[in-house]
């Protein structure tokens, strides 16, 4: 049975992220996923002038800047906002993960594509990990197991951490060859009727389009409300006769970093752990800065064998830091009515509230800063 000192289970950006992280450390790391290539992407894949700041993101990989946001209420009523940086870059998702494959393979890591996580089983001191490679079933060994196989974690069930309970589903259309006249910009639509408890979105740089809802499963059929959506929009921003190269789609867990996300045998990063803003265009900056201390925090504790050293990744940290966040979410969620929507988006034209908008589109705030904290035996 072959063995590796950290197994991660999904090649997302998380697990993209740490496992590269892990390989450059010299652990024997290998990174799996069910998808025979990763040109299937499931996220939006905007990110925020704070992770354009903090890491390496590969400039062609990236969209030009949007400095403006456009917020629209249930009646096409518009809040323009503008910010003196560059806030927001459309990420080229496919290129991306193709380039962070390609760091993973030259740090080590080694890669199976087309890999169903089956199950993971206590050993000894170690985990039996189980996939199915077409009809065959492959077992090996690992140290750690990483989970970050979405919202839905099969490996957070093994491992006997939380699991999401809460979510969103969301459906988009990625364009190009759109024809538009304005600047690079990222337009917001509130509407609990087409996206009840989140909104719909149009972002646009110029070379591509996302057009986008999403709101909770039980109140609207996401499809439908897409197509309606582009219909309702198409004065705005009409992509009749763009070119549609990609829908995306799937579950977005909105109740904020669960509380336990490791244990001794592994930790989870990503959707997994509920690592996704509840508010607009921040999901990606949590994914990257929880992998990057997953990362450590794992490469730290296989090395010594402390688990005190576990306690820097505990969920519980986090949430305090997103008290107000969580409960913004469960106020948008109740609110179904579209008069009542409308008037909140006037009061949005106020100077007070309009610098209150500014700041959630605008501000810094995203995942909060989190540094290692180093090991007595380290010199």
């Amino acid at each position: 049975m072959e063995e590796y000192d950290v197994t991660l289970v999904g090649a997302g950006l998380a697990g993209l992220h740490c496992a590269r992280l892990l390989g450059r450390k010299g652990l024997r790391v290998l990174l799996a996923d069910r998808k025979p290539a990763l040109d299937q992407v499931h996220t939006t894949g905007i990110f925020v002038r704070r992770t354009l700041e903090d890491f390496d993101i590969p400039e062609d990989c990236l969209g030009p800047a949007i400095r403006h946001v456009d917020l629209y209420s249930p009646a096409h009523r518009v809040l323009h906002l503008e910010s003196e940086h560059e806030e927001f870059r459309i990420g080229r998702m496919a290129q991306l993960y193709d380039r962070y494959l390609n760091q993973c393979l030259e740090g080590g890591v080694k890669w199976i594509p087309s890999a169903t996580y089956l199950d993971a089983t206590e050993l000894n001191d170690k985990s039996v990990v189980r996939f199915r490679l077409g009809s065959a079933t492959k077992s090996i060994a690992t140290r750690f197991l990483i989970g970050g196989d979405g919202a839905s974690s099969r490996v957070a069930r093994d491992l006997q951490l939380d699991r999401n309970s809460e979510w969103i589903v969301g459906v988009e259309d990625v364009y190009e060859e759109v024809s538009f006249d304005g600047t690079p910009r990222l337009l917001c639509f509130v509407n609990p009727r087409l996206a009840p408890g989140y909104i719909a979105w149009i972002a646009s740089d110029g070379e591509q389009a996302h057009v986008g809802v999403a709101g909770y499963p039980n109140q609207f059929e996401p499809l439908a409300a897409l197509e309606e959506f582009q219909t309702r929009a198409s004065k705005i921003f009409d992509v009749r006769y763009a070119r549609r190269v990609e829908r995306r789609g799937g579950r977005i867990p909105v109740g904020g970093i669960l509380e336990t996300i490791v244990n001794k045998r592994g930790l989870l990063i990503g959707d997994a752990a509920g690592a996704v803003s509840p508010l607009t265009a921040g999901g990606l900056d949590p994914c990257m800065r929880l992998s990057t201390l997953a990362a450590g925090v794992t490469a730290m504790y296989l090395e010594t064998g402390d688990p005190a050293i576990l306690s820097q990744y505990s969920g519980e940290r986090f949430r305090s830091k997103f008290t107000s966040r969580i409960w913004a979410r469960k106020v948008a969620s109740k609110v179904n009515s579209v008069v009542l929507t409308e008037l909140a988006c006037a009061a949005l034209r106020l100077p007070l509230f309009k610098a209150l908008a500014k700041k959630v589109f605008f501000g810094r705030g995203s995942f909060p800063d989190v540094l290692m904290k180093p090991h007595p035996s380290a010199s």
